[in-house]
């Protein structure tokens, strides 16, 4: 799995998001939540996904129409698709119009989570091996940071944090976003553990200053000037 993956769980049924959910949750995952497609889109929109699992009839329309809408415009997130429709002209339209994987209802709660383990590794293959900002550079097969070529010793919550800022590089991320990816559901959204986090990284990475401060907001790495 790739670090931090981020699963979207779009399913109308909401016992069985839960269900979904909280499996996901219980095996590593930070996962997001949608009951339509209107919900889904805007989530797709703020957020960026390692794989979404798309209940076929939502509410608002057929998930597969939406896929393939998205996926004409370039989008490339996998997809797997839930549904009780079994027949072979189902399964071959879900593949055709976008779909990177399909399970029929009623299904183990381990194929699933084994299934979009798969897809996730299958997304962060698309991602730079290693990636780099300014004269920083992070691995996160090898969990290896680099500041100037210098090896950094991170905390599992600092390379957390710092790998989230750099997939999102001149963006401001809000400290809730980084709670809800890089802690546990437990942690106090109220609390100041991102501050803390986020001051031992700038100590570690020096400057020019890479974390900027966006007030009222959160963070945001963005080049390597000094100040914040």
């Amino acid at each position: 799995m790739t670090a931090t993956a981020r699963v979207l769980v779009v399913e109308d049924n909401e016992d069985l998001r839960v269900a979904v959910t909280t499996e996901l949750a219980a095996n590593g995952f930070h996962v997001d939540e949608a009951a339509d497609l209107a919900s889904a889109d805007a989530a797709l929109t703020d957020g960026v996904h390692d794989c979404v699992v798309f209940d076929r009839m939502l509410p608002d329309g057929d998930a597969v129409n939406y896929v393939h809408q998205r996926s004409q415009q370039g989008w490339t997130t996998p997809v797997l698709f839930l549904t009780a429709r079994d027949t072979v002209a189902d399964r071959v339209a879900g593949f055709e119009h976008g779909g990177d994987d399909y399970l029929v209802k009623p299904f183990a709660m381990a194929e699933l989570t084994a299934r979009v383990f798969a897809l996730c590794r299958r997304s962060g293959r698309r991602r730079p091996a290693v990636l780099r900002h300014a004269d920083l550079e992070l691995d996160s097969a090898r969990r290896q940071a680099r500041r100037a070529g210098v090896l950094l010793t991170l905390s599992d919550k600092e390379f957390g944090v710092l790998e989230y800022l750099m997939t999102r590089p001149e963006r401001a991320v809000t400290r809730a976003e980084l709670i809800e990816h890089c802690w546990d559901t437990s942690t106090d959204p109220m609390s100041n553990v991102v501050d803390v986090v986020v001051r031992r990284l700038r100590a570690k990475l020096r400057g020019p200053e890479l974390i900027h401060t966006v007030r009222g907001v959160g963070y945001r790495l963005g080049g390597g000037r000094s100040g914040s």
